[in-house]
């Protein structure tokens, strides 16, 4: 049940604007018979009112209802929005499509050279790769390591191009397109004989680090990771060491530690490296899919029913 009795205002913080342009997510709430206004810090917020948000802050504990327009929540302090009774809500369960063609993109482009082939054309050069370079995705060995709404999405795309994908997962529950699970005591038996290895997990403490130095020397010389989870998930300094030593063939990342990453950071340097700046849910649409999930809540409110992915 929703503990949350009525709400008179729903209230667009001016920091959704790292997803999306702020106004027109307001207008995307034009058909809810709900008073929605554009708001910046220091708002004066009340027990009936609602807030949407890229960024915590500290106002936002004397609202009604936060929530959290990114998938990751780990900037928002749950523990305080749980001593304040707030409940805080998050968006996932919405990037299977966006970030799962992101990922089969990369894999796609990595196989093909097609990364390769814009840069040399930025250059004018009629580029002929080494014979034995391109390849193809179909029957190559998919590692899904975190089996959640990306992972289920990167799988079902994978397996549609005719990719042998497994994948990591605490629960036995089969997943479409996916032909063998694992649980994560055995990610080294997972991703030893993966050509592809991408991250879907969330970042916690148990999370940071999962990539590093000795999951790199268990990889093929000739695998890839894809990271389209959190930066810290990969060890950066592990990664690039393994590049330089010829442990695995490349990556392709969406996210980093540090963001932006810094000019002078070696990831920049590697030819089998594709960077994209965190930009793996960016559709034009996006932000009606956000809305759509913030309408749903305000709907669950009325109806006296619990919030839809409520992390606090």
């Amino acid at each position: 049940m929703s503990d949350i009795e009525t709400l008179d205002r729903l209230c667009i913080h001016g920091s959704v604007e790292n997803k999306f342009p702020t106004e027109s997510f307001r207008a995307a709430f034009d058909d809810l018979d709900l008073p929605t206004e554009v708001v910046g810090d220091g708002e004066s917020l009340g027990p009936t009112d609602a807030v949407a948000s890229f960024r915590p802050r500290p106002e936002f504990h004397d609202a009604a209802w936060v929530h959290c327009i990114r998938a990751g929540y780990d900037e928002f302090d749950t523990a305080s929005y749980e001593a304040a009774g707030v409940p805080l809500t998050n968006s996932t369960g919405i990037h299977d499509t966006t970030v799962g063609e992101m990922a089969i993109g990369y894999m796609l482009s990595l196989a093909r050279l097609l990364h390769v082939y814009r840069d040399r054309q930025v250059e004018r050069d009629w580029y002929a790769p080494p014979y034995e370079r391109p390849f193809t995705v179909e029957n190559e060995r998919l590692c899904v390591i975190g089996l959640g709404t990306i992972g289920e999405g990167i799988a079902r795309r994978a397996d549609a191009l005719g990719m042998e994908v497994v994948g990591i997962r605490r629960s036995d529950e089969s997943v479409p397109g996916v032909s063998e699970r694992y649980h994560p005591d055995d990610l080294h038996d997972a991703i030893g004989d993966a050509r592809f290895v991408a991250v879907t997990v969330p970042h916690t403490p148990e999370t940071e680090g999962l990539l590093a130095g000795p999951e790199f020397e268990v990889m093929r010389d000739d695998a890839y990771v894809i990271n389209v989870a959190r930066g810290p998930i990969v060890d950066d300094d592990a990664l690039v060491s393994a590049l330089e030593s010829g442990d695995i063939a490349g990556a392709a990342l969406d996210v980093f530690a540090e963001e932006p990453l810094p000019e002078d950071h070696p990831l920049w340097g590697f030819e089998e490296v594709i960077i994209s700046p965190h930009r793996g849910s960016a559709t034009n649409r996006y932000h009606l899919d956000i809305a759509d999930l913030v309408k749903e809540n305000v709907r669950r409110i009325r109806d006296g029913e619990p919030l839809r992915n409520r992390v606090a």
